[in-house]
């Protein structure tokens, strides 16, 4: 049958084409997912300041907890914590006592905001020897304000500038300039005693260089500090790395998931029109003996050899799309410089693989009835489509509306956004598909009312609404992929909307302040600034993240005085005059999944991997403007790489101008732009589902493409009975305006049901859709959908319709 697939296709080009675009697409698209999940998997760092040390021995970035299953099983979990462990400096008198140890360098590592925005890490003189680094001119730093600089900081011996550290506020003078620079990281040097007083951490260092290498393992110790040897240098010194490389293992795979799904969707979707547009030419050849077994082979084949070809060019192009969304990513901060993709033939295998499955599985299940039914009743559903959808599709239809109200229901439970946010998109696509099954009972219901509109146009309205009465299948098939880009777009483009806009609300309701200083300003600022006449109070403000045994909670740090003059979180019971470094309040969200209550005590592991057990003395409301859990400023910069924050400042009586002097280097915003509440993650969401927002785009355009392509010769009959050429176009704007309709009916009413649902657990407020967004949606959907409408009708009616008909289907 191979050989009669291929003259098939020679004579049905463009609704193969239409296919073949489709498969191209949907290669493309899990072929750089792959890449993503492939990089999470197997991705590593190269190690830059390390480079030159063969061991470094540092903390261990993880929390661990063994769990004990059914008959005595024990499963050893791990989860990475936020920032730097720092480990004891009496380990390198520890490791110089091994055998085979030569010389151990100590290092502290803190971050440094230099004049100008640039972003440094400093370190002491005596840890140069771990890239190692070399004087080009000058000397090494001695006073407290000498610095070294590396030769990417453009300064010279001699200049000065000004920085910010942990320490606070200094002018330094720089006395010397390496030979070498970092690629991805800037390098301050000063002197070893300066350089631990700004850490501000005495007795404790970010690492020990051990020369040469050897053996160090007697010395580790889980979940407190390890070594590091080879490539694995890179996690010690590049840990965000490993947060981003754990962050694309989830991303990765939710996104190519999610990317499989709408595949398999659009997949089936554009074999069942072709197959709906072949129904006479099927049932001609059961006519003439041909049996189903034959049939489904033959277009079983169809599918094969264009996906094959389609499915290849679609890898080579998702490289691309790999690359393309790395770059996106590092562009965002969602992933570092230093981790490079990894590029291997495993992801393109996979897309070929799937795509080849999911064309042959679409051909065979959109031909399922055409191929089995007599031929006769064939070539009657040919001639005129029958109104009645089969059992088996009705059924199916119900039973995948039932799971999709499941899944909304289990999804208004969810209270968290790593539960909700990959359910969210699955229920979304779940309604899509439901919609899609039953979409010929939907359209018949909704032409029967916009029948009666179009009708109030003479010519091409009546024709229109002729059309659509007769040919619903056929609409039916159109409106599927409008409604999967419409819902989808709604769905992926409003979850953020929603979040963001209940934070703000909280934060809006709950935010006291004047002013708020930021985005690095130390403590020692902040006391200056609260001995300022006219200041009523100071409250300084981290954030970070934090472990109650595995999970996550986001967190604040705050400094009680004067905290109520601030903010106001909304307490529901207990009191934040009580809070300090041995109490935390929590929102109401987080004390329902911990099981807390005002007096329980609550063991958690700061950022830094430290264990503490703190009292619960308040519950707020206000958990999504200002944080899941609040801790006592002084405890968590203690624990945190970068200890400087945003203060907000009660100061009525003081200016703009007032503020902004009393805080050197420091911005000044206003009232309003107290909190920052964006999602971290929406643009990387945006740009990583917009892929397939575009995706679904694509198969819009082609299915309305082949509806026009296949409907020529109707057309031309049209125009030899007396339409003119502009009737028949104002005829097919108004097919497709009513199908816009209908799917941004259905696209809408699907997307609400789930964000309503998503909105309710996470916020428990109805979710908040932008106008303007939404019609923006609906804008860009109805000049995609006009336009691929357009193009291929004029294409279609530019020859004389007598030769079209002449030349028949």
């Amino acid at each position: 049958m191979m050989g009669f697939a291929l003259k098939t296709l020679r004579h049905r080009k463009a609704a193969f084409v239409a296919a073949f675009v489709t498969l191209l697409c949907a290669a493309a698209l899990v072929t750089g997912c792959g890449m993503l999940l492939e990089t999470g998997l197997r991705g590593g760092v190269a190690p830059e300041r390390y480079a030159g040390t063969p061991v470094v021995v540092a903390g261990d970035q993880y929390v661990h907890q063994t769990v004990v299953k059914k008959q005595g099983k024990e499963k050893h979990k791990a989860k990475q914590i936020a920032e730097r462990r720092w480990i004891p400096a009496s380990l390198a008198d520890e490791l110089r006592r091994l055998p085979g140890v030569r010389k151990v360098v100590t290092e502290v590592t803190f971050p440094v905001h230099e004049e100008g925005g640039r972003e440094s890490l400093g370190h002491g003189w005596d840890s140069a020897a771990l890239t190692p680094f070399t004087l080009a001119a000058g000397r090494a730093p001695e006073a407290d304000d000498e610095v070294v600089v590396d030769a990417a900081s453009g300064r010279h011996v001699g200049s000065r500038f000004e920085a910010q550290t942990p320490a606070g506020p200094g002018t330094y003078r720089v006395v010397g300039v390496t030979r070498q620079r970092l690629r991805s990281q800037g390098t301050l040097f000063f002197s070893p005693a300066q350089a631990v007083r700004l850490a501000g951490r005495p007795g404790l260092v970010t690492a020990l260089g051990v020369f040469p290498h050897v053996d160090v393992s007697r010395i580790e110790r889980s979940g407190e500090v390890l070594a590091y040897a080879g490539e694995e240098r890179g996690k010690a010194e590049f840990f965000d790395a490993e947060q981003a490389r754990i962050k694309l293992i989830s991303l990765g795979g939710a996104l190519g998931g999610t990317a499989l799904l709408v595949a398999v969707l659009v997949v089936v979707g554009t074999f069942a029109l072709s197959v709906q547009q072949r129904q006479r030419e099927i049932a001609l050849l059961r006519a003439v003996a041909a049996t189903p077994k034959q049939l489904r082979k033959l277009l079983g084949g169809e599918a094969l050899l264009v996906a094959a070809v389609a499915s290849v060019c679609g890898a080579g192009a998702g490289l691309g799309v790999g690359f393309w969304l790395r770059s996106k990513f590092v562009e965002l901060g969602a992933m570092p410089e230093q981790l490079k993709l990894v590029v291997s033939p495993f992801p393109a295998a996979a897309a070929v693989l799937a795509t080849l499955v999911a064309a042959w599985a679409a051909a065979r299940l959109s031909a399922r009835r055409a191929v089995r039914i007599r031929p006769v009743e064939a070539l009657g559903e040919a001639a005129l489509p029958t109104a009645r959808l089969p059992w088996p599709r009705l059924l199916a239809g119900v039973l995948v509306m039932a799971g999709a109200t499941t899944l909304t229901l289990v999804l208004s439970t969810l209270t968290t956004e790593a539960a909700s946010g990959p359910l969210t998109m699955v229920t979304a696509l779940l309604w899509t598909v439901a919609v899609s099954v039953l979409s010929p009972l939907v359209v018949r219901a909704a032409v029967a009312l916009l029948g009666v509109v179009l009708r109030t146009s003479r010519t091409s309205g009546y024709l229109a609404a002729a059309n659509l009465r007769v040919r619903a299948r056929r609409l039916a098939s159109v409106v599927a992929p409008l409604t999967l880009m419409i819902g989808l777009t709604c769905t992926i483009l409003f979850v953020p909307t929603t979040m963001g806009h209940a934070a703000r609300a909280e934060a809006a309701a709950g935010n006291r302040a004047d002013f708020v200083l930021g985005p690095h300003v130390p403590s020692v600022s902040a006391a200056r600034l609260r001995e300022r006449t006219g200041v009523e109070a100071v409250t300084e403000v981290l954030h970070t993240s934090v472990r109650v045994g595995l999970t996550k909670y986001g967190a604040q740090g705050v400094t009680p005085q004067g905290l109520a003059r601030t903010s106001d979180l909304g307490v529901t019971s207990g009191s934040l005059g009580r809070l300090g470094p041995d109490t935390i309040a929590v929102s109401e969200n987080a004390a329902d999944r911990l099981n807390v209550a005002v007096g329980a005590e609550v063991s958690l592991t700061l950022g830094d991997g430290t264990p503490v057990r703190l009292r619960v003395v308040a519950v707020y409301a206000r958990g999504l403007g200002f944080g899941e859990l609040t801790l006592d400023h002084g405890l968590m910069a203690r624990h945190m790489d970068d200890p400087t924050g945003t203060l907000l400042v009660a100061a009525p009586e003081l200016s703009r101008t007032d503020v902004a002097a009393a805080v050197p280097g420091a911005s000044v915003l206003d009232r309003a732009q107290a909190v920052e509440t964006a999602a971290p993650d929406a643009e990387v969401n945006y740009v990583a589902m917009g892929l397939i927002i575009a995706f679904t785009a694509i198969a819009v355009v082609n299915t309305l493409a082949m509806s026009i392509t296949d409907r020529s010769r109707e057309l031309a009959l049209l125009r030899l009975v007396g339409a003119t050429r502009r009737q028949v176009l104002r005829m097919l704007r108004l097919e497709t305006l009513t199908a816009l309709v209908i799917a941004a009916a259905l696209g809408t009413t699907l997307s609400v049901i789930t964000l309503t649902a998503f909105s309710k657990g996470m916020t428990g407020a109805a979710p908040y859709i932008p106008p303007a967004t939404c019609a923006a949606v609906f804008a860009a959907a109805a000049g995609l959908a006009l336009v691929a409408t357009g193009l291929p009708a004029r294409v279609a009616l530019r020859q004389h319709p007598a030769e079209t008909v002449a030349g028949g289907e």
